[in-house]
């Protein structure tokens, strides 16, 4: 029986455009592809390993013609629309209170910020969960398999009454060696709405 359903932010709730952003961003710096250190640089902001001004900081060095508020705007462009019928979907399903709610999102102090300004029922969103783990907060990110290590051991979660939807591959096999059952979402073809239609038995 499922007690607990774990819920990733991105293509599930809020819609992205990462492809679009990454050749957005390419066109800005004016470079084919990015660098070693860049990479690691994403990495250690999502983490929560670096502060926003050190980030900047970073780019700002790498990139001098742009500016931070330009800098700004090209890691924010992957962030698109959020549609209410998931909200509304969210808030039926706390109203229940059936199951056990978490979001686990891969995310950094940027985007929260633009999503808190942009998105006006952001609180209303949060406010659905039981738990709300960013990654940046937690410095932890998925798919390692400590931030499911985590998750389970923090909210004494039995793997096998847990349901975790993301629409990235990677932490979906890491979220299934743990014996968590999963969806792999599909941007743009599945709906997060959709979930008690497409897995009615495991539901039921």
């Amino acid at each position: 029986m499922i007690k607990t359903i774990i819920f990733d932010f991105g293509n599930v709730f809020i819609n992205l455009d990462i492809e679009g952003a990454q050749e957005h961003a390419l066109n800005a710096f004016q470079i084919d592809k990015l660098s070693e250190d860049m990479l690691l640089n994403n990495s250690l902001y999502e983490q929560g390993l670096i502060s926003t001004s050190e980030f900047l900081a970073f780019y700002s060095k790498k990139f001098p013609q742009l500016s931070p508020q330009n800098l700004t705007r090209i890691w924010n462009f992957m962030l698109k629309d959020f549609p209410k019928r998931r909200l509304d979907f969210l808030k039926t399903l706390k109203e229940s209170s059936k199951y056990n709610l978490i979001l686990l999102s891969n995310t950094n102090e940027l985007h929260i910020n633009w999503i808190k300004k942009h998105i006006m029922f952001y609180e209303e969103f949060k406010a659905c969960f039981n738990k709300f783990y960013l990654s940046h907060e937690i410095n932890l990110v998925k798919p390692n398999q400590y931030i499911f290590e985590f998750v389970l051991r923090e909210n004494q979660l039995k793997a096998e009454e847990c349901f975790f939807i993301d629409d990235n591959e990677y932490n979906i096999l890491a979220a299934k060696t743990h014996n968590i059952n999963t969806w792999h979402i599909k941007p743009y073809k599945e709906d997060v709405t959709s979930l008690f239609k497409i897995y009615k038995k495991l539901f039921d």
